[in-house]
């Protein structure tokens, strides 16, 4: 058993489209699979038909872009075993979806307007799967430079950055509404990559509320990060999972082998579609 719960698809601000997932996924060994698009469900109903082409085991999920009000930062809250139509989270991500194609519709006309050579048709052009605009799509459509050069860091800097030309974000769910909106409509709950965003805080207040998991297995994670993850879930008896965060050309350089994890908790498994 080897499984990545933690990929991203064409449908939300990654490159690659569901089918060259599944490919990626056969070439790794993965056994199971979880894409978890930002803030939508659209990307399960044809997941569910590529992994079964590709013979992979796939859990339904998604990943809400959510806040934690409390301490003014933002939080990532994985729902797995979840239906395309549920309805609890699509009432809370559809609005948040579109505060967002707004918000990147105005980024790009700034940008535009600025004088950086973006044609709006191109970005669009790598959003019309979803019909969402997200940054990295306007990126992509400024430069072909990697993520990991310094000409895309100075670019995404001057733009999206602290004080940069677009940085202005927009309103995301409250952590504790999207914790509700997924066991309403019978997901699993886990909290994404703790130690990237410091959501250590807010776990156990999550906990009161049935959070069921904790991410482990992360690229921004590191040894110390590992520890406080083990601990937690030991102290509230939460499973672990893991992934890569892959996004395509989106992604910065890694060893995918290195992200997947070999046990897939049983409560997961139990929400393996059949």
């Amino acid at each position: 058993m080897k499984a990545d719960l933690h990929l991203h698809s064409i449908y939300s601000d990654a490159a690659d489209t569901i089918e060259q997932l599944c490919r990626l996924s056969v070439e790794r060994n993965l056994t199971h699979i979880s894409i978890v698009d930002h803030d939508m469900t659209m990307h399960i109903p044809e997941s569910i038909e590529m992994a079964k082409k590709y013979n992979l085991q796939f859990i339904s999920g998604i990943e809400i872009s959510a806040f934690d009000f409390k301490r003014n930062r933002p939080v990532h809250i994985f729902g797995y075993g979840i239906e395309a139509k549920s309805e609890h989270i699509l009432g809370l991500c559809n609005p948040l979806q579109e505060r967002r194609h707004a918000h990147g519709m105005w980024q790009a006309k700034k940008i535009i307007e600025a004088g950086y050579s973006l044609h709006l048709e191109e970005a669009l052009s790598y959003a019309k799967a979803s019909g969402i605009l997200f940054k990295q799509h306007i990126m992509r459509a400024i430069t072909k430079a990697h993520p990991d050069t310094a000409e895309y860091k100075q670019l995404y800097k001057e733009l999206f950055g602290n004080g940069g030309l677009v940085s202005e974000d927009i309103e995301y769910v409250d952590a504790f509404e999207a914790v509700k909106a997924i066991k309403a409509d019978g997901g699993l709950v886990v909290v994404a990559h703790p130690g990237q965003l410091d959501s250590y805080e807010l776990i156990e207040e999550l906990v009161a509320l049935g959070l069921d998991g904790i991410d482990l297995i992360h690229p921004d994670h590191d040894e110390m990060d590992h520890a406080k993850v083990r601990a937690l879930a030991e102290k509230y008896n939460l499973f672990m999972t893991g992934g890569s965060d892959y996004h395509g050309v989106y992604s910065h350089a890694m060893d995918l082998k290195t992200y997947c994890i070999n046990e897939v908790p049983q409560q997961l498994l139990e929400k393996v579609v059949k």
